[in-house]
């Protein structure tokens, strides 16, 4: 099975008067990149999270938020001492840079500071703490299911398209052989006719001579391993395609191998079909390299 990389998850929960909302985005990346982007405070959440992350996914630049709401109910509040302290150090800078600057403030009252956003929070008990610790991780494995049914998904459908790519591949492999084969004896007539350009102030040509060097230009101009290699290319990519693990990494290896063949290909051909060809390969392994991008 192929997945691809680029995905989206979402889901929501709720546990009195507290809601969450999950939301989990997937896109192409050379390794696993995990970016949390979660509530302070909550023990153990973004541990759970990392190691889930880690277990089921192989590759992918992977953003996690989690948004967490508390409707006000009028019960009872406590102080955020974290918030709190940062609220008065805040306040006794501002004194302190008024004064400096010869400015006189009125003195905060407790009311100022309590107004303060975060510094009177609802109260809440280290058993409800650790129920939404526990209901936020037990939301763990159900997102992270969604978001990978969703790269199956598109999984899917670029498997079809690397397939397609494939077999395009090797029908203009196929014809590459034969387009190789016909100008056999348009390329000898070429090479005779530039050997004996060259040695034309020579007063006599040695047959032997002749064929001697007529099979070393022959030898840089054929194609045969060319050929060959891109015929084993597309089965091994079929092959990584079919065995169900990922192989993005391996893939993106062998569009290189496949557009090394074609290049040389198209250094050799020595005639405008093959040449054509092989224009023509590279246009499809240029299209593959781009699909294999999102493969995991």
């Amino acid at each position: 099975m192929t997945n691809s990389m680029t995905a989206f998850a979402s889901r929501t929960g709720a546990m009195g008067t507290i809601t969450w909302a999950w939301e989990m985005r997937g896109v192409n990346a050379r390794g696993l990149d995990l970016r949390l982007r979660l509530p302070e405070g909550i023990e153990g959440l973004e541990a759970a999270l990392r190691a889930a992350l880690s277990k089921s996914l192989a590759r992918g630049n992977i953003t996690v938020n989690l948004r967490l709401s508390r409707e006000e109910t009028g019960g009872t509040y406590a102080l955020d001492e974290q918030q709190l302290d940062s609220v008065l150090r805040a306040l006794d800078a501002v004194q302190e840079r008024a004064f400096a600057m010869g400015v006189t403030l009125g003195q905060p009252t407790a009311a100022d500071v309590l107004s303060q956003r975060g510094v009177l929070v609802p109260a809440k008990s280290d058993d409800q703490s650790q129920a939404l610790a526990a209901a936020l991780i037990a939301d763990i494995t159900p997102l992270i299911a969604d978001f990978i049914k969703m790269r199956e998904a598109e999984g899917d459908a670029l498997h079809a398209v690397l397939l397609d790519q494939l077999s395009q591949i090797e029908t203009l492999t196929a014809a590459a052989s034969g387009a190789a084969a016909d100008r056999g004896p348009q390329v000898r007539e070429n090479l005779t006719r530039a050997l004996r350009r060259v040695l034309e102030d020579v007063a006599e040509i040695e047959e032997s001579r002749v064929a001697q060097e007529l099979a070393l230009l022959a030898v840089k101009s054929d194609v045969t391993e060319e050929i060959d290699r891109l015929g084993a290319h597309v089965a091994a990519a079929r092959d990584l395609l079919s065995n169900g693990s990922p192989a993005g990494r391996k893939l993106d290896f062998l569009a290189q191998e496949f557009n090394r063949e074609a290049n040389t290909l198209c250094a050799k051909a020595q005639s405008a079909p093959l040449t054509a060809i092989g224009l023509d390969l590279k246009a499809v392994i240029d299209q593959m390299r781009e699909q294999i991008q999102n493969v995991e």
